[in-house]
């Protein structure tokens, strides 16, 4: 339930009185522009009598640093009263008084209370602060514990799939479990003129980048299809689904025309400079897209890798969504093909936080892949060979699968529709180089990564148990990765820890996450308050694969360290199938 905000407003002899929430100003105040720390208003009324100049004396709701005044002058009686005076303009009763001002603020945006215009009173606000929705109870683990062990892999997915729900952007669902999230971001779009609410916020933060969130679906959606046994029998498919589906609803939004499609919202500068809830946030938030001017080459092939994974996760309980994003996944990769640059050049403000640095031939390879699983059709299939051969796919060596290169991935892929030698040679190479090349922790994690080891460990262990439940040295790959989970799970005999928030005895509890780290009932939330206190977060974001430990195998759970204990949606994607090929395993 809101605050509520009574208003009598006396213009004349009219008295008008306003319900409103707690965000509103007085009605003869117009919010024309604002940004962080400052908004532009006119001031528009009916002159109640005549005067000689303007004096208006207006009181906020909270502390106001100084106005700017272009028509006059500027008193400023304490932090919340302030006089606007215009001595050369005279008015008489009913006329238009109009004139603009500036507000500048350093802490919470404060909205015009009161309002005296020549010693009359026109706006007089009984205000009361926003009460916050009924305090939640803390929340418990919605995941029950099975008799699995030695770990509990299908309390891990479940708890995957809830992780994501707290990730959600826009008006959350009547079955929401994450009870101390709300509404965000509903504005989203605005400034372009298009409906892009929804999507996932993508890590601690609440930019959403549209090309790693690609990947995110296009691998739950892969989890999904190819261990739909183990999602079955911990009863998660319908919740691994709704996870996929958040996604790829916000993609068919986010495609606003042929050959155009919004890949960004929000300024990682400015979303950066917040610490709070995303329920709260007042920062612009600008959309940016990809068009046949300004291509985005991965984006648009990660896209549709996605929506045509989602086709086929669809296909039986949803035919008409499964055409529909199939049409849409067809659209995006010919666009992605035809119209061919980096996406971060198109979008500028991602290269600082997810530069393509793989270039863009791995996903128009990938999302032909998955377009010739989904449809059937050899064309797609020729075509992800004309770009295996183009861009030389089969030659370097792999490091990673994740985010930004899609190579292991199209290995496999190869493998299952085309099964030529090529593909399996060049997939055994990789698989055989993680378990006697690569770099381990001390612990025996696999480490590819300083940023975030553990999705990278995740990440590989999905590829490994792929290729166990394929047929491809079954017994070593599936041993191997099993070994990769539990590390991430506790099986690490020095941390003896859960890198996964809310799982096992001990767990990561201040993770880099803003939400989270925000308490109830609201009270202050910032980086002096929130983002540097010593405490646990006040609500446990269960699910979350954090990012993991140094190459040494040391780690710290400190909320001020993104690098090792920031989590992301991405983390968890490959992590969540992985989980269901171990249910399935035991």
């Amino acid at each position: 339930m809101t605050g509520v905000l009574v208003k009598t407003c006396l213009l004349g002899a009219l008295a008008l009185t306003l319900l409103q929430t707690a965000e509103a100003q007085c009605p003869e105040v117009v919010i024309t522009n604002e940004w962080d720390g400052n908004y532009q208003a006119d001031f528009i009324v009916e002159a109640p009598a005549d005067s000689n100049g303007i004096s208006l004396d207006l009181t906020f709701s909270s502390p106001v640093d100084s106005i700017e005044f272009w028509a006059g002058s500027v008193t400023k009686t304490d932090d919340t009263h302030f006089t606007l005076v215009d001595s050369k303009t005279d008015v008489h009763e009913g006329d238009q008084i109009k004139f603009s001002f500036q507000v500048h603020f350093s802490a919470s945006k404060p909205y015009v209370i009161t309002e005296v215009l020549n010693g009359l009173e026109i706006c007089d606000t009984i205000y009361t602060t926003p009460a916050p929705p009924s305090t939640p109870e803390p929340l418990a683990n919605p995941c029950d514990a099975t008799d699995m062990k030695p770990y509990d892999y299908s309390q891990v997915l479940c708890m995957s799939y809830v992780f994501y729900e707290a990730q959600r952007s826009g008006p959350l669902p009547a079955d929401q479990r994450v009870t101390w999230r709300g509404d965000s971001a509903l504005d989203d779009g605005s400034d372009v003129g298009h409906d892009l609410t929804g999507g996932y916020y993508d890590a601690g933060d609440f930019v959403k980048f549209g090309f790693p969130m690609a990947y995110t679906a296009t691998v739950l959606g892969w989890g999904l299809i190819d261990f739909a046994e183990g999602h079955e029998a911990a009863g998660q498919l319908e919740y691994g689904q709704a996870a996929l589906k958040w996604a790829t609803d916000y993609f068919l939004k986010a495609n606003t025309g042929k050959n155009e499609f919004y890949g960004q919202v929000g300024s990682g500068q400015k979303d950066h400079a917040y610490w709070g809830r995303p329920e709260d946030m007042d920062m612009e938030r600008p959309a940016w897209k990809i068009d046949e001017a300004a291509p985005g080459t991965e984006l648009a092939a990660e896209t549709a890798a996605a929506l045509a994974a989602a086709a086929m996760v669809f296909k039986e309980n949803d035919p008409d969504y499964s055409a529909e994003v199939l049409d849409v996944a067809k659209e995006l990769y010919d666009f992605a093909d035809k119209f061919r640059l980096t996406y971060d050049k198109s979008i500028p403000d991602a290269s600082a936080y997810y530069h393509s640095w793989s270039g863009f031939g791995d996903e128009l390879c990938w999302a032909a892949l998955w377009l010739a699983r989904a449809t059937g059709e050899d064309t797609y299939l020729t075509r992800a060979r004309g770009h295996w051969e183009e861009f030389h796919l089969g030659k370097d060596a792999v490091l990673q699968f994740s985010w930004d290169d899609k190579r292991a991935g199209v290995f496999e892929l190869f493998w299952l529709l085309d099964g030529s030698q090529e593909y399996l040679d060049a997939l055994n190479k990789y698989l055989d180089w993680l378990k006697d090349g690569a770099t381990y922790t001390p612990e025996g994690l696999v480490f590819l990564d300083s940023w975030g080891a553990n999705r990278h460990a995740a990440n590989v262990a999905f590829i490994s148990l792929w290729a166990a439940k394929n047929g491809i040295n079954t017994e070593a790959n599936r041993e191997w990765a099993a070994g990769q989970v539990d590390q991430l799970l506790g099986a690490n005999s020095r941390l003896k820890m859960s890198f996964v928030v809310g799982y096992g005895d001990k767990y990561p509890e201040r993770p880099h996450h803003r939400s989270s780290s925000c308490p109830w009932p609201p009270k202050v939330c910032d980086y002096t308050w929130a983002y540097s206190q010593d405490g646990p977060n006040p609500h446990v974001l269960y699910g979350a694969l954090v990012g993991g430990p140094s190459q040494n195998g040391d780690y710290k759970d400190d909320r001020e360290d993104f690098t090792h204990n920031e989590v992301a949606c991405d983390y968890n994607a490959a992590f969540s199938g992985a989980l269901a090929a171990m249910v399935e395993l035991n």
